[in-house]
């Protein structure tokens, strides 16, 4: 039996997501003139599974979130679409799924929000675990994608009210409780991204937020939607990342499985936006940035385009936080640098390959790699001194500012180096 889901994109209807004995297709409708996607050109036949899949299972949470939705919703973690059917509401970027005959709220509506007390979002905090997305209440379908806690939410223009969106309404933030395992997971996203900051990256605003439990301090972070914006009446801006506009299945995220790697990424900018220069230097600088920080999980879901009024841009950086200092998880890097997914086997000739293979200037990315690693070690000390200032200290982020202090003495030292007398490989 087939099933429909009408496709809204920026609240007009774009097209018909269908599942047809287990498979998706998606079809535009005729006079669409704006595309959801680079991999979903407009074009009056329907894609098939294979090329509809990435995009739009893209929207979804992934890995053991996923399942645990599933379960909660009862259906299979494998289906795609009913786990649309019951999130696909308020999404990454301007994307709303529907069944027949529903329309997303008129953009000039009031939002409607399900504003928490200190009480009910402590509640939120400690179910997340088992409730991914809050699925299953009433008049919530939120969805984002990646496999860590997350969920959309609406931060009052105050800054006082946190709450739930509603039926549709746009959220204006995403809130990221700590990573289970990860000590100081909080304090360490919000350092790296205020760094991003001080060295002038275009970065998505982040705030650690404290509620009282008890005799302890609960912390989240708050990251403010790059993709929503002009107050608490929040509009959506389209997005994907960049697994959906290459196709690729959110699986296969990680370049060794099949994902991007960096030379598929510059040349996704080149294609995509109009001038590219500004945008594959911004994406160069958000690569050197994770290498030095030790942001080994810069995946391709991790990058995305931006479709706004005035064009295809590169988003603003977003889920950088340094791994590196956490002995139980991977030194692999998510992409890797030249021939190289170790950063301690990083040599020049490395950043010279990636640079010739990303069709950038070998010296110009020689050039910015040493400016960027002589600036980093003091605004990382900064930025610490004032996040102290602010009651926001943590033993980790003493860790990463030593470990980006190593790794930024190391890759200068190897860029100087001559060819072929490039210094060892270190643990850094």
């Amino acid at each position: 039996m087939a099933r429909h889901l009408e496709v809204w994109l920026l609240g007009a209807h774009v097209g018909t997501l269908s599942q047809i004995e287990g498979r998706l297709s998606f079809a535009y409708l005729p006079g669409v003139t704006t595309a959801l996607s680079q991999s979903l050109p407009i074009r009056p036949e329907p894609f098939d599974d294979h090329a509809s899949r990435p995009f739009f299972a893209g929207l979804l949470p992934e890995g053991g979130k996923r399942k645990q939705i599933a379960k909660t919703l009862q259906v299979s973690a494998q289906n795609d679409y009913a786990l649309l059917e019951s999130l696909g509401g308020e999404c990454a970027g301007a994307v709303t799924l529907l069944e027949p005959g529903q329309t997303p709220p008129a953009s000039d509506a009031p939002p409607e929000v399900r504003w928490l007390d200190s009480k009910q979002l402590l509640q939120v905090l400690d179910e997340m675990p088992l409730r991914p997305m809050r699925a299953g209440d009433d008049g919530l379908r939120l969805s984002l994608a990646g496999a860590q806690d997350k969920l959309p939410v609406v931060l009052d223009t105050d800054g006082l009210r946190t709450g739930l969106p509603l039926n549709g309404s746009p959220s204006t933030h995403i809130l990221k409780p700590p990573i289970a395992g990860v000590d100081g997971s909080v304090f360490n996203e919000a350092f790296c991204m205020a760094l991003a900051g001080a060295i002038k990256l275009d970065v998505a605003r982040t705030q650690i937020q404290t509620i009282v439990d008890g005799a302890q301090q609960r912390h989240y972070l708050l990251v403010e939607r790059y993709d929503r914006h002009n107050g608490l009446l929040r509009q959506r801006l389209h997005q994907e990342d960049f697994c959906q506009a290459l196709a690729i299945v959110s699986e296969h995220k990680y370049q060794n499985e099949g994902g991007p790697g960096l030379t598929q990424a510059f040349a996704l900018l080149r294609s995509a936006t109009r001038p590219s220069a500004p945008q594959t230097l911004k994406l160069l600088d958000f690569v050197v940035f994770n290498a030095l920080i030790g942001n080994h999980d810069a995946h391709g879901k991790n990058f995305s385009l931006l479709y706004t009024p005035a064009g295809v841009v590169l988003t603003p950086l977003y889920d950088a936080l340094c791994t590196a200092v956490y002995p139980q998880l991977t030194e692999k890097m998510a992409m890797k640098i030249g021939s190289k997914y170790k950063f301690s086997e990083v040599m020049g000739r490395h950043w010279e390959q990636f640079a010739t293979d990303a069709v950038l200037s070998p010296a110009q990315v020689k050039k910015r790699i040493v400016d960027i690693a002589r600036r980093l070690p003091d605004l990382a000390r900064a930025t610490q001194a004032r996040f102290h200032s602010k009651g926001n200290e943590h033993p980790i982020i003493d860790q990463i500012v030593t470990l980006i202090e190593k790794r930024c003495t190391l890759t200068i030292a190897r860029l100087a180096a001559p060819r072929g007398a490039e210094l060892s490989p270190d643990p850094a």
